[in-house]
């Protein structure tokens, strides 16, 4: 007879094993997407900021679930960054071992009755949930599938969630094995790990069939051209501190506004175009009061940071949502966020966290 205590060492090697299925590019970007596993009491869960693809058992925050409970009945202040800030202090509360802040999502995990789930964010999908049809084609692709509207992430979101699953169940006497999130990614949940790979993998061929249906390609065509090194120079000198580091890509169709949190998180919403002056940088800078991470000039795209990582991850980004603009337009095209949810995502400390601990 196996203990409870096996049980979890063979659920965190299987947990181990889905974070690095599904941590690659396909899926994730940087320190994006989480992944969680949970027995009776327990709940382990992705570290906030770390790759899923560098995992191992030791690392997952390990958190009570009935402290995690307990918070789903806290009264909480209806200002979001109080709020926020609350759960987060009382999150911390519910951590049992010393791997670090959990995911943001982690109450959200904890919602689903499933053992396993995996949370990701691949373009393929966002191409979906990031398009003004999204809904509908979700509802007629994936009928089982729980759609939710955007909903700012983090304690908001999961409430929202804990509440659609009551209805869920009610209608359907079960939970969904799916959760779609409005420009923001996809949650696959269940008992056994290769029901999860399952349903991913289902997902993924019946949105590569739509794409090709609709005759949108998988890939952004990005030509290969020699760096420019004058213009590098010119950014660094314009944007200091800003711009140590430079990654670049010959010119292709970027987003023009915010697509996801992630996108958010690592390329900011909105790219800096035009000409490189100081009255130019200047004016971005009191406009949006911030440095660009994304420089469309001259024929390149640039991605800037403090840190080598920081620019290689700029310029990914920026590329993964000029990928999602180009699948949304299978789907009746591109669904930008709002500005409260926009402002909401830039002004939040737990993403200025989770971009440090990759960045």
């Amino acid at each position: 007879m196996h203990s409870i205590f096996d049980e979890s060492l063979v659920g965190m090697e299987a947990i181990t094993a889905l974070s690095h299925a599904f941590g690659t590019a396909d899926y994730v970007k940087g320190g994006g997407g989480n992944t969680s596993f949970k027995n009776e009491t327990t709940l382990w869960v992705k570290p906030s900021g770390t790759t899923l693809a560098g995992l191992t058992p030791e690392a997952f925050v390990q958190l009570s679930r009935a402290k995690i409970n307990a918070l789903y009945g806290v009264e909480t202040p209806s200002a979001l960054p109080a709020r926020e800030e609350l759960v987060k202090k009382l999150m911390a509360a519910a951590v049992e071992n010393d791997a670090g802040r959990p995911s943001v999502e982690a109450p959200l995990h904890n919602v689903f009755e499933a053992k396993y789930v995996v949370h990701t964010h691949p373009a393929l999908v966002n191409g979906l949930t990031c398009s003004m049809d999204g809904e509908a084609v979700c509802g007629r692709l994936f009928p089982d599938a729980l759609w939710v509207e955007y909903v700012d992430p983090g304690y908001t979101l999961c409430m929202v969630v804990r509440e659609r699953f009551e209805a869920y169940r009610k209608a359907k006497g079960k939970e969904p094995s799916m959760l779609m999130l409005q420009n923001h990614g996809i949650f696959v949940a269940a008992d056994e790990p290769d029901e999860i790979r399952a349903v991913y993998k289902n997902v993924m061929s019946t949105l590569k069939a739509e794409y090709t249906k609709a005759g949108v390609l998988e890939q952004l065509a990005v030509p290969e051209a020699p760096r420019c090194e004058v213009a590098e120079d010119k950014i660094r000198a314009l944007f200091g501190d800003d711009a140590l580091f430079i990654s670049s890509s010959c010119i292709f169709p970027s987003a023009r506004g915010p697509i996801t949190p992630d996108h958010l998180v690592y390329s900011k919403a909105y790219a800096y175009r035009g000409a490189l002056s100081e009255s130019g940088a200047q004016a971005y800078f009191n406009e949006r009061g911030y440095a660009p991470k994304v420089i469309v000039y001259g024929g390149r795209v640039y991605g800037i940071g403090h840190t080598q990582c920081n620019a290689d991850l700029a310029l990914e980004l920026i590329q993964d949502g000029a990928l999602v603009v180009q699948l949304a337009d299978a789907f009746g095209g591109i669904h930008y966020m709002s500005d409260a949810h926009r402002e909401f995502i830039e002004n939040w400390e737990v993403e200025s966290y989770r971009a440090r601990q990759v960045a």
